[in-house]
């Protein structure tokens, strides 16, 4: 009977959904903004004289309407997700349009009230998830065709353009810019509600995991399509000096991230305090830049001081890493954690002067190329550049590297060993694998990447202090890699962006900001346990069950295992 039930009241929710959409949203006319179409409604307008989230909201009601008739495989995901999407755009603005100067933010000196069409759109949404959840579960739709490799490359450059516009969009709060604009927060979130839809429907389909195995077959050519495409981000919509250290700094966190991603989503070894190997490059760097207030008075090269910072990073690592040997899961984490205070103390007591103290170490001297200064605003053909371009892309050069480092050594024998280590160390030490030099490898790996991160960090800010190395620090580089996706180099970078871009696009909701900002981590965790972007093996560990209530098959599970103890045998 529920199944029988469920195709009706999925299309009766997305009738009602467009109904919705159609229908005014605000008892009064708005002034000028982004919202004005609230409350009016200009019918020879196309389409229908929507924009906005309004248009979304149409959008998905159709999509809704086509994909409950429409054979296609796993129906019940693709309308989940085309509900979930409609149901966050019809909240977000319900409230918004509802909220005062001391709640979710005002459109008009007065309060809003909402109209009939805000809540008819609510009332469609539920109406279509409750018909989704009625339809009987599907195996997880899998695409295994492999194409010539000239047709994957064409695949692989309009998926990663793709993702170039949906995050200049996403940044621009779906193409509204100015970030005192008022509106730009619910307008981010029933954007960044859409792009969720479509993900969703996507996934649904398999072409997000298709997409991303044809990633790990072709890493070069993925790496270097990514650097070109974040090269063009100056030159999109958010080429500007505010979006500019914003991406140089998600750039900075990509790359310790995808660091952090070879300790914890390769090895498996839970690091609490790996900020504090990003703090010792960015101090080294410091020291040696030549800055009045550094220890040491010497000026080396940019080069110079960003290897030396490595590798006084890497041998901090081997340090901290030598305890793995004796202790591991939650005895390792308050290792770490205990690492990482010690570092903020010591750096807070300026002990031995190389770190300021409470002064820190300012004024470190800005990057210069061929006698262009690096925070100046550079000017290309006629085209005016934003400030700090030069650094941001110094940024994507490290990015690049440490994700060519991080690709060749998961596929090596290195990576697979540490990867047979987190998924079970008994039996990989039982099979030959020497767990012991490989936990520490990790550690020095990780560190060495942090470290050099840490050092294009210290010139980027023209300071190094003990603030940006803190605690807090390092749970959001571990919230990065676990959101985003353990063990893949485009999960890492999402992570990254998705955890700096969304406080600063939720500004405009005030006291409310974290808590939009912690709902979302909840839900996205919730439906995505594997991360964003998971790779093979976890998408195994985590692989839904089919219909015959059996799991799928675990071989993508035992295959590093078997794979590291042969050539430890070798």
């Amino acid at each position: 009977m529920k199944t029988a039930m469920a195709r009706p009241l999925s299309a009766i929710g997305s009738v009602v959904l467009i109904i919705g959409a159609l229908l005014p949203w605000a008892t009064f006319v708005l002034n000028d903004g982004p919202y004005p179409d609230k409350a009016t409604l200009e019918f020879f307008d196309a389409p229908f004289g929507l924009s906005s989230f309004r248009l979304y909201l149409e959008i998905l009601g159709l999509a809704g309407i086509v994909f409950t008739f429409v054979p296609v495989r796993d129906k019940i995901r693709v309308l989940k997700s085309i509900g979930w999407g409609a149901a966050g755009i019809s909240v977000v603005n319900l409230l918004f349009i509802a909220g005062d100067g001391g709640g979710l933010g005002a459109i008009t000196a007065a309060d809003g009230v909402p109209a009939f069409g805000s809540i008819v759109a609510v009332v469609g949404s539920a109406v279509l998830l409750f018909g989704a959840y009625q339809l009987p579960p599907e195996p997880l739709t899998v695409i295994d065709s492999k194409l010539p490799w000239w047709a994957e490359w064409l695949i692989l450059l309009a998926a990663f353009v793709a993702l170039l516009f949906l995050i200049t969009e996403t940044l621009t709060a779906g193409g509204h810019s100015g970030v005192s604009d008022p509106y730009i927060g619910p307008l981010f979130l029933s954007y960044l509600s859409a792009v969720g839809a479509l993900l969703g429907v996507l996934h649904a389909f398999g072409v997000t995991e298709w997409i991303s195995d044809m990633s790990e077959r072709h890493r070069v050519f993925s790496i270097v399509v990514l650097v070109l495409c974040a090269v063009a981000v100056p030159f999109t919509s958010v080429g500007n000096d505010y979006w500019m250290t914003i991406t140089a700094n998600i750039g900075v966190y990509a790359a310790t991230a995808i660091g952090l991603n070879i300790v914890v989503g390769l090895a498996g070894l839970l690091d609490l305090g790996y900020v504090a190997f990003m703090g010792i490059g960015a101090f080294v760097a410091a020291n040696l830049s030549g800055a009045v207030a550094a220890e040491f008075h010497i000026q080396l090269p940019f080069i110079v001081a960003a290897i030396a910072s490595g590798i006084v990073a890497g041998v901090f690592g081997a340090v901290v890493g030598s305890p793995t040997l004796r202790v591991r899961g939650d005895y390792l984490a308050i290792v770490t954690l205990a690492f990482g205070e010690i570092f903020v103390r010591v750096s807070q007591n300026n002990i031995g002067g190389l770190t300021g103290g409470s002064n820190a170490i300012p004024n470190i001297p800005d990057l210069s190329l061929f006698g262009a200064q690096f925070n100046d605003a550079p000017t290309i053909g006629g085209l005016q550049l934003p400030g700090g371009v030069l650094y941001y892309f110094l940024i994507v050069l490290l990015v690049a590297l440490v994700m060519f480092v991080f690709g060749n050594l998961k596929n090596s024998r290195i990576g697979r060993a540490w990867i047979a280590i987190r998924e079970d160390e008994d039996v990989a030490r039982a099979m030959g694998v020497k767990t012991g030099k490989l936990k520490i490898l990790a550690f020095m790996t990780g560190a060495t990447l942090a470290g050099l991160a840490g050092a294009v960090f210290a010139h980027k800010l023209a300071t190094a202090s003990y603030d940006s190395f803190q605690f807090n620090q390092s749970v959001t580089l571990l919230a990065a890699v676990i959101l985003g996706g353990m063990g893949t180099i485009p999960g890492a970078v999402l992570g990254a962006a998705l955890l700096f871009v969304l406080p600063e696009e939720l500004r405009q909701f005030k006291d409310y900001r974290l808590l939009f900002f912690g709902l979302a981590l909840v839900v996205i965790m919730r439906f995505r346990p594997q991360g964003l972007i998971a790779d093979r093996h976890r998408r195994a560990e985590l692989a839904d069950e089919d219909t015959t209530g059996e799991s799928l098959d675990d071989t993508a599970i035992k295959e590093p295992v078997a794979v590291a103890a042969k050539e430890a045998g070798a």
